[in-house]
């Protein structure tokens, strides 16, 4: 288990410097010189040349990308800001503020968005999912599965407006969406980051139903199933204690694969919602052609996805005992 920790580990460490690189570069490519936006409509050529010193974008691109890459262990010097301390993701071009600070000011909102949108659709999905299995061919499984390809049908956009006018402005049942941090006031964490979370989670939730669906009818036909029923268990004890392991390994495999949609949805959501997150970093980034905070968010999502993704890799062995991890 160590030993596959690390290489994983390693692994990681390697993609997240290639997804940092590739995005430097494609920076670059677009043609927009964040030097000029600094300087103004009326801009001097020496002054601009002395902005582009200050921001370090005077050197050759494969310098700036490793002064970026050093400065995350070492930290950094600028000319224009001073000292940035380790772990330095540079300073903000529009905004002047350092990259790392943003970032953690606002990552909490976007992971406890994406962290409770993930319980519903697993709580939500997986149960609807197995219960449609229980009664496959009967009503309750048409409704689950009918209700599933409406719900995958949805967009966030559409349906996030629609329930915040009916739920918060017309019945007023829960509060206006907000973040509210989980230390303050759990409770009001909860209730006003609940539609968020519904609304993130309706077409991953009609998604994973069709999945755990077909899984479970999938392995209620298996052999070491019909066995079981041979030697006389209950049909209640076959489906939970055979079947739902068997058909867990491939969900929990295309839910790491879905983090990172996950995480794409929870950018559309908080720009919904006014959530102030990683998302609205992200688009203010693309719009002011912001490099380090471009980067930073880039670095942030990408190192999260594959974290998440790992654990993920944990799970299997403790999900199915077929799965060894040597």
């Amino acid at each position: 288990m160590t030993s596959y920790l690390v290489r994983r580990v390693a692994g990681a460490l390697v993609i997240l410097m290639i997804i940092s690189a590739i995005t430097f570069y494609l920076f670059y490519a677009v043609p927009r010189d964040p030097a000029r936006a600094f300087c103004g409509k009326i801009c001097q050529p020496e002054t601009l040349a002395l902005i582009r010193h200050n921001l370090g974008m005077d050197e050759p691109l494969f310098v700036q990308y490793w002064h970026w890459l050093a400065g995350i262990f070492t930290g950094r010097e600028f000319v224009q800001f001073g000292e940035c301390p380790a772990p330095c993701l540079g300073y903000s071009f529009a905004t002047q503020e350092p990259v790392f600070g943003a970032i953690v000011d606002r990552f909490p909102v976007t992971l406890s968005l994406t962290l409770g949108a993930s319980v519903v659709i697993l709580a939500f999905g997986i149960m609807t999912g197995m219960i449609a299995a229980w009664k496959v061919g009967q009503p309750l499984d048409k409704i689950a599965s009918a209700s599933s390809v409406v719900g995958a049908s949805l967009q966030i956009y559409f349906v996030g407006p629609l329930l915040a006018f009916y739920l918060v402005d017309t019945l007023q049942l829960i509060p206006r969406p907000s973040y509210v941090p989980i230390t303050e006031n759990p409770l009001d964490w909860f209730t006003h980051l609940l539609l968020p979370w519904v609304v993130l989670s309706i077409i991953f939730t009609a998604n994973y139903t069709r999945m755990t669906r077909s899984q479970m009818v999938e392995q209620l036909a298996e052999d070491y199933v019909r066995t079981a029923r041979a030697k006389g268990m209950s049909s209640r004890s076959v489906f939970f204690r055979f079947a739902w392991r068997g058909a867990m390994i491939p969900i929990v495999t295309i839910f790491g694969v879905d983090l990172a949609t996950l995480l794409g949805g929870a950018i559309i959501t908080e720009q919904t919602f006014s959530l102030h997150g990683i998302g609205e970093l992200a688009v203010r980034a693309v719009q002011n052609t912001d490099l380090p905070m471009l980067l930073g968010v880039t670095i942030v999502g990408a190192a999260a996805i594959v974290l998440l993704n790992i654990l993920v890799d944990v799970l299997y062995a403790f999900i199915d005992p077929r799965v060894r991890l040597s």
